[in-house]
């Protein structure tokens, strides 16, 4: 039998959607993400972790090997995504120090933008704080063009313009070539990238992206739509013109106990990058192969199964199995999403991610926020931070 959803108390983020896509300014064209640079403790072991478990492959290394002295990196890849995994050589400058205080997490998000000079100006003749100015980098297979602006906390943007470059990832890396390279879990780009901010600095945050960078914001989530009986947050999700680059930036709000952003903020010293949400074409084979490969994932109880059909309608996948993979559903007039939530991929109660496969809807799971949010309480209470 057919079911239609009643969508009458879902956001409706499609009137003017394409209005609010407008609404960003176009001084700033990106072209997509270009990578994601993590600090993190040890880079080897890093890097064995996202491999085995998400499935990402050797592209490029840097380090004593290359002419570094200070650091090694490790890039990975998969599809589209790049991940770089950043570890200090010593116990002394900006990286053992990011380490040190916030544990591994998120240092830069890169841009990927066809001139980084301009990107540049743009950006701080609005007001951007530099990060570093724009830098040549040359080999034999040409010329990167990169600059940097800071954003909230220690959280860093760096424009790359690579249309001179044809090398494996940048000068000063070779390419990193492994007998070890597991199979594809299915992850194809990053749908968005999430920064947890202090109390009463979302707004700031969010006039930054507009005025700074000229993004718009698609949709805003107050207290009542994110919450539960303990713990509330709000947050603003901010869109460039394309719709390549969504950054929702969230914010805690008055609760009855501690909310995860303010746990977040507690553990990583202060503002950064919450999750990362990576998306998929099949999130069905992609949940089942990261499950084998030891990722953990938030616990969604039973009971939420038992109304979702009535809510999202029909939809192409078996209930059954997504109940068993705990997958999410959610819908809103352009069609349906999957999410899922890992569990922090660090010691810390930091950073973690999410896998979404799109099929039409342009939201963020706005019908999911209840369980969602109850299943990261129930991990809360068992760290004794609620």
């Amino acid at each position: 039998m057919t079911t239609t959803p009643d969508l009458k108390n879902v956001t409706n983020y499609n009137y003017g959607i394409e209005k609010i896509f407008d609404k960003a300014q176009d001084f700033l064209p990106i072209n997509g993400t270009d990578y994601v640079e993590l600090y993190v403790g040890n880079a080897k072991q890093s890097a064995h972790y996202y491999k085995t478990a998400f499935g990402f492959q050797s592209l490029a290394y840097a380090g004593l090997e290359t002419g570094v002295r200070d650091r090694v990196s490790y890039v990975l890849k998969q599809d589209k995504i790049r991940v770089v995994l950043t570890t200090p050589l010593t116990a002394y400058g900006p990286i053992a120090e990011h380490i040190k205080q916030h544990g591994d997490g998120v240092k830069v998000i890169a841009l990927w933008v066809d001139d980084a000079r301009a990107a540049f100006e743009a950006t701080t003749s609005r007001g951007a704080k530099v990060y570093f100015e724009p830098k040549e980098s040359t080999d034999d297979k040409g010329t990167i063009v990169t600059a940097g602006i800071h954003t909230y906390g220690e959280t860093v943007h760096i424009f790359v313009e690579r249309k001179n470059y044809s090398g494996v990832f940048m000068p000063g890396y070779e390419a990193w070539e492994s007998e070890y390279n597991p199979t594809p879990t299915g992850l194809k780009y990053i749908d968005h990238m999430v920064g947890n901010v202090e109390l009463g600095s979302m707004n700031e945050w969010a006039s930054f992206y507009e005025k700074v960078m000229g993004f718009a914001n698609l949709v805003t989530f107050d207290d009542k739509d994110i919450s539960t009986e303990y713990t509330a947050l709000m947050s603003k999700v901010m869109t460039n013109g394309n719709g390549r680059i969504k950054f929702p930036i969230n914010e805690p709000a008055k609760g009855l106990k501690k909310s995860q952003v303010e746990e977040y903020i507690d553990f990583y010293g202060g503002a950064g990058c919450q999750h990362i949400a990576v998306a998929t074409d099949d999130i069905v084979f992609t949940i089942s192969e990261m499950r084998k490969r030891g990722v953990e994932f938030l616990y969604v109880p039973g009971s939420y199964y038992d109304t979702v059909e009535q809510r999202v309608g029909d939809i192409s996948e078996d209930m059954k199995i997504l109940k068993s993979l705990g997958i999410m559903v959610d819908r809103d007039e352009e069609g349906y999403l999957l999410q899922i939530f890992t569990k922090p991929v660090e010691d810390r109660p930091t950073l973690f991610f999410e896998i979404i496969q799109r099929k039409g809807a342009r939201s963020f799971g706005k019908g999911n926020f209840q369980a969602l949010f109850e299943s990261i309480e129930a991990e809360q209470a068992r760290r004794g931070t609620l």
